[in-house]
């Protein structure tokens, strides 16, 4: 079993026979607990959009946003129009 976190939640979350006979039997087949299947899959999916899981993650995703940051990319500027 995972240790909970200081930081745990709980929620109720319902399943159709069909998904919960699936789950069931990944978690056994994968030796793993279906709390661990489901943060893996919370985790691949805040993945896929982009959010970050940590604060670490959430840090890096913030300097990555600045354009000044980026290694090996100097910031371009535009050349001022001649004034009238």
């Amino acid at each position: 079993m995972v240790a909970k976190t200081s930081g745990s939640v709980r929620k109720l979350i319902e399943f159709d026979g069909e998904t919960w006979r699936a789950l069931e039997g990944l978690s056994h087949d994968s030796l793993a607990t279906l709390q661990e299947l489901a943060d893996e899959a919370f985790r691949d999916l805040l993945k896929k959009h982009h959010r970050p899981v940590t604060l670490r993650e959430a840090l890096k995703a913030s300097k990555r946003a600045i354009p000044a940051n980026d290694a090996g990319r100097a910031a371009r500027s535009r050349p001022k129009p001649p004034r009238s």
